[in-house]
């Protein structure tokens, strides 16, 4: 039954419900100033809008990997869609910063949880021969809709207003994500309510392999790297003379890196190997940031934005085989679900630290050379995973 046509109906479902969830974490980028001059915040304060949204969605996510082990993706996810539409409806009615972080912060968050993992590793289970090819195309719904969506929301706002254009957002959530996330299913290889009959290792003995816990470490320390530019780039364009429209594209062509990252990775991962190629996009990633240290126009910040996106889509595109190739289908929800909870601290921390830099500063060059530094660390993490996991590609 694997890699069958059905299974490839969930691919592209995983894809659309990836897309959409992506696009709406992405799209704050285009909210951003319209954020600060409601509600005359710094950027710092701002921040805490995307920084908290990722934060609960990446604590949760091993609770949406477990929920959806016991009750299938398609129940989760479509939950999922409905508290994001709930909470992009909620921003537009907010009347002060605070509420926001409820509303985008910790609802939109939370939905975003309950789908994030249950679509991915939905994914896996269904494939054998073509499971990586498989995991990137389903993972490219990230690049796409962190392509599409904020640049499609950035000329939405020069029609209608920012509380407007969330509206529009959410019902456009509503519709197309409770039909994506209904056709999403288990693959038949994972028997409900008997994750025995699914060969490979459960959660607890996951967590109990160096190779985990090396994994883990090289999430947690590359996620500030990951988060940092979806929150500032723009602005730091902006700060640079960029229009407003170019400066929003910026997630855009991050996106469009991500697409053909997520994509041409499988020939490389295929010949070298997923956890090597891994770390090479995670070196990759962190020397991407050494562009930004030199932009001052906006094809330099575009020629970051590719590159950046390039790594950045293939590292999010690797992550879930990887797990399936370490550790097997038993409970790999859970796993992927754990393991995304280490970026929880990065995506919260790093862009608001960024920001109070350069509210302090005012420049961005000691958030790239510290950013460097810790993209190396993340890099000897995944050197430490080649040395220690026994995969057969």
């Amino acid at each position: 039954m694997t890699d069958s046509k059905k299974a490839w109906v969930v691919v592209w479902a995983a894809f659309v419900c990836l897309a959409l969830i992506f696009g709406v974490s992405y799209s704050f980028a285009a909210f951003f100033e319209n954020f600060a001059q409601e509600f005359a915040a710094n950027r710092a304060d701002v921040s805490w809008i995307f920084g908290l949204c990722g934060l609960v969605y990446f604590v949760l996510g091993a609770l949406g990997g477990m929920l959806a082990d016991r009750w299938g993706p398609r129940v989760v996810c479509m939950v999922g869609m409905g508290l994001i539409a709930i909470g992009l409806l909620g921003t537009s009615l907010a009347q002060s910063l605070s509420s926001i972080y409820i509303s985008y912060g910790i609802l939109v968050g939370l939905g975003i949880a309950f789908v994030y993992t249950p679509s991915i590793a939905c994914v896996q289970p269904w494939f054998t021969k073509h499971r990586g090819l498989a995991s990137g195309v389903a993972s490219s719904g990230v690049g796409a809709g962190t392509l599409l969506v904020p640049l499609a929301v950035s000329y939405l706002l020069l029609a209608v207003t920012w509380r407007e254009a969330l509206q529009i957002m959410a019902f456009c959530v509503l519709v197309l994500g409770l039909v994506a996330a209904f056709l999403l299913q288990r693959a038949p290889s994972v028997v409900k309510g008997n994750a025995a009959q699914s060969s490979g290792k459960t959660l607890k003995e996951a967590l109990q392999t160096p190779s985990f816990r090396w994994l883990y470490m090289g999430v947690i320390l590359g996620s500030p790297v990951m988060f940092i530019p979806f929150a500032h780039i723009s602005a730091a364009a902006r700060d640079a003379g960029v229009s407003d429209s170019q400066a929003v594209a910026l997630v855009g062509l991050i996106g469009i890196g991500s697409l053909v990252g997520r994509f041409a990775i499988g020939w490389l991962a295929d010949r070298i190997g997923r956890v090597q190629t891994l770390m090479l996009m995670q070196c990759a990633m962190g020397l991407s940031f050494l562009i930004w240290a030199v932009a001052k126009d906006q094809q330099v910040f575009a020629i970051f934005a590719v590159v950046f996106g390039l790594s950045y889509g293939s590292i999010v595109s690797l992550l879930p085989a990887i797990c399936m190739d370490l550790f097997g289908g038993r409970a790999v929800s859970a796993i992927i679900g754990t393991l995304y909870s280490g970026a929880a601290l990065g995506n919260l921390l790093g862009p608001v630290w960024a920001g109070r830099v350069f509210d302090v500063n005012q420049s961005y060059s000691l958030v790239i050379w510290i950013t460097l530094c810790v993209s190396a660390l993340a890099t000897f993490c995944c050197s430490r995973i080649v040395r220690h996991s026994q995969i057969n590609y």
